[in-house]
């Protein structure tokens, strides 16, 4: 009908997504949709039917999660959203949007408001995901340090620190690959699947602004129990229905499984961090894996862990405090708003389910800084997490009747707390952001005062076994002065040789001196969880005035073959006790070394062109090994794991495989390898790998 306006209608969009995704670091994400940080300017293309009118009284909106969420977008607040735009003459628009520094992070739908008559249209023509922004000042995610942005946010490669408490501990390769196809939906769609969420979606979607809260959210969903989030645990040593933990080479197969078929079996510690590690970095949360060896599990929020010994120097089971040899976290970075500046920076996320916090097993975030300082009154779960790195340990003897304090130690745990140095694959030391040092007067004084609030806010839970314990009568008189020291070492074997411990013992005494030595030797899990009793052995020793003296324990691989874990882990604990009553308990764990898989390429790396690899592998044992399976992954060079059997081995041979490859992303990348076989497993390659475009 002549003189009647056609409807505004939109016949193309253009998300100008290479510019977009460049200006906003977010072009390694494999995805056609546009991702944009919060904080930051982004613009659009807008063809129309025909021109804009004035009367059109055209107005830019975009919502997240629900429609009662739409936001109109004005013109002129640059501390909320507001939306810019220029008319072309052939009836397009450029539009410039940009978002608030604290939005809420998640799906945007983008559309246009027009009159039609006297009624108001919406029309929805767009979509884009926005992150947390570590690159705005305002953002409470900055990181100003841009080495620091590149290696907690960009970096796709990580490693964990495993194994026991020394300068130098094994090393895992874990691909976090937070930028693969799908990584992305399914990060966001783990939010959408917690609790929280089921409850008041709306609710839930109005805090997503907030690291704080996104970060404790995420550290629920990564464990299964109670929401079906994304790994079950398993610390049995029997993960038949699922896969050993150390199977695991990165995140990206774990997250696109249980998407598709829910809870993945199995984890452990350090696949729930490294798993974490990637939602996190993928969202925008600056993030990075940490390993406290001897890590407390204090069941009862006094700050003690207590170890409970038999007459014989045996460890007893199944009682409720723990030691592991190593624990592994993330910590998350962003300010604490909720507490205040001074706990702002690092934070402690850590999903293994161990206690529950709030009624979901999770943990976090518990600002670093509020452990250091002995601020255990600070959410969240800050005295679980002061223990795990600066409880005090008590050692007991138990008899038929009583219980015996034997020792107490003020420095055992928490030892070197370490994380991927920026930039390389080596450790860094980060005991120091935990606590003052071992043995200082802060230290003890920050003991004190954490000792003194956690008291103020106890509530014991306990279980059945030490209850019992706890029945018996305690005698807590100072232990009878000792007249020696002692220590125990190890020879640090591979798997598959005979091993070692030798006990270092050192007469304090002017005369001579006789000592009873009660020792055992137990395969464990690296959570101490004893499997098997594999040597005991008692002995008489007697020293001469002064004397030090070496004490040697073996242990055939004949001894542990059947009982070893993937863990490879043996301990050993020794009492010894002199004439007077003096007693010693002496342990050590030894991590058994895995023989290497050598890894080589021929010629240089390309995007789309084949590479060739050559992967080496030694029997380390004296026995064939067959039903053997190298499995080869990598984010940017494997989109799925490449899995080959390997011919039965004789001992001392050699196996040597060669495969093609074809790297999809350019950069560095780093292939991993994975063997294993009935007779072990958890034994890894890995080769960093530069692609070329």
């Amino acid at each position: 009908m002549p003189g009647v306006t056609k409807a505004l209608q939109v016949l193309h969009l253009d998300l100008q997504r290479a510019s977009n995704t460049i200006a906003h670091r977010t072009n390694e994400f494999m995805t056609e949709k546009l991702v944009v940080r919060r904080g930051e300017p982004f613009s659009m293309k807008v063809m129309f039917n025909r021109a804009v009118q004035p009367e059109d009284n055209l107005k830019w909106w975009t919502q997240t999660g629900l429609p009662s969420s739409k936001i109109i977008l004005g013109s002129s607040n640059e501390k909320s959203w507001h939306a810019t735009s220029k008319t072309n003459i052939d009836h397009s628009m450029v539009i410039t949007i940009k978002s608030p520094a604290d939005a809420a992070i998640g799906r945007y739908l983008l559309g246009f408001l027009s009159k039609s008559g006297e009624s108001d249209v919406f029309h929805s023509c767009g979509a884009y995901m926005l992150l947390f922004n570590p690159w705005c000042a305002d953002d409470p995610v900055y990181m100003e340090d841009d080495a620091a942005r590149k290696e907690y946010v960009l970096n796709e490669s990580g490693t964990i620190f495993l194994g026991n408490a020394s300068e130098n501990p094994p090393q895992r390769h874990w691909d976090f690959g937070q930028f693969e196809k799908d990584i992305l939906d399914i990060c966001l769609k783990m939010l959408d699947c917690s609790n929280e969420h089921r409850r008041s979606a709306a609710q839930d979607i109005s805090r997503r602004g907030d690291p704080a809260y996104v970060s404790r959210i995420l550290s629920a969903m990564v464990n299964s129990p109670g929401d079906n989030g994304v790994i079950v645990g398993n610390w049995s040593g029997d993960y038949s229905g699922g896969e050993e933990p150390t199977k695991w080479n990165g995140s990206t197969y774990i997250l696109r499984k249980w998407s598709e078929s829910g809870p993945v079996r199995y984890g452990q510690c350090w696949v729930y961090a490294g798993v974490l590690c990637t939602v996190l970095r993928c969202l925008g949360i600056p993030a990075r894996v940490v390993t406290n060896f001897a890590s407390a599990h204090d069941t009862d929020g006094n700050l003690i862990v207590d170890r409970y010994f038999d007459e014989n120097g045996r460890e007893l089971p199944d009682t409720a405090d723990s030691v592991w040899n190593f624990h592994v976290w993330d910590e998350g970075w962003f300010v604490r708003k909720d507490i205040g500046s001074k706990y702002d920076g690092w934070q402690v996320v850590d999903a293994t389910p161990q206690e529950k916090s709030d009624g979901s097993y999770r943990l976090g975030p518990c600002s670093v800084n509020a452990v250091k300082e002995g601020d255990v009154d600070k959410p969240y779960d800050a005295p679980f997490t002061f223990c795990e790195v600066n409880g005090d340990l008590v050692d007991w003897l138990v008899y038929s009747n009583e219980r015996r304090r034997i020792n107490t130690q003020t420095s055992a745990i928490g030892k070197f707390i370490s994380t991927k140095a920026i930039g390389s694959s080596r450790r860094a030391d980060i005991t120091n952001n935990y606590k003052y040092t071992e043995g200082s007067k802060n230290e003890r004084e920050i003991f004190n005062k954490a000792e003194s609030i956690c008291s103020s806010m106890l509530s014991r839970n306990t279980n059945d076994a030490i209850i019992s314990l706890m029945a018996l009568s305690v005698n807590d008189t100072e232990p009878v002065q000792k007249d020696f020291e002692a220590a125990l070492t190890h020879n640090g074997p591979q798997i598959g040789q005979d091993i070692t411990f030798s006990l270092l013992l050192k007469s304090l005494s002017s005369v001579k001196i006789s000592l009873q030595l009660k020792m055992t030797a137990t395969v464990i899990i690296y959570t101490n969880a004893q499997v098997k009793e594999i040597l005991r052995e008692a002995q008489s020793v007697t020293l001469e005035p002064k004397e030090e003296k070496k004490i040697p324990f073996s242990i055939t691989y004949f001894q542990y073959e059947t009982a070893i874990t993937t863990d490879n882990m043996i301990k050993a604990v020794v009492l010894c006790e002199d004439e007077k009553g003096g007693k010693l308990l002496v342990d050590s764990v030894m991590k058994l070394r895995s023989e290497p898989i050598v890894i080589k390429t021929t010629g240089e790396a390309h995007v789309n062109q084949p590479l060739q690899m050559e992967i080496s592998f030694t029997n380390p044992i004296s026995q064939d090994i067959d039903n053997t399976v190298l499995t080869v992954e990598g984010s940017g060079l494997v989109k799925e794991p490449i899995h080959i059997e390997i011919p039965c081995l004789k001992k001392n041979q050699q196996s040597v495989t060669n495969i093609n490859i074809i790297p999809y992303r350019g950069g560095p990348r780093c292939v991993v390898v994975d063997l294993r076989s009935k007779k072990f497993s958890d034994i890894k390659g890995m080769l960093p790998i530069n692609v070329s475009f």
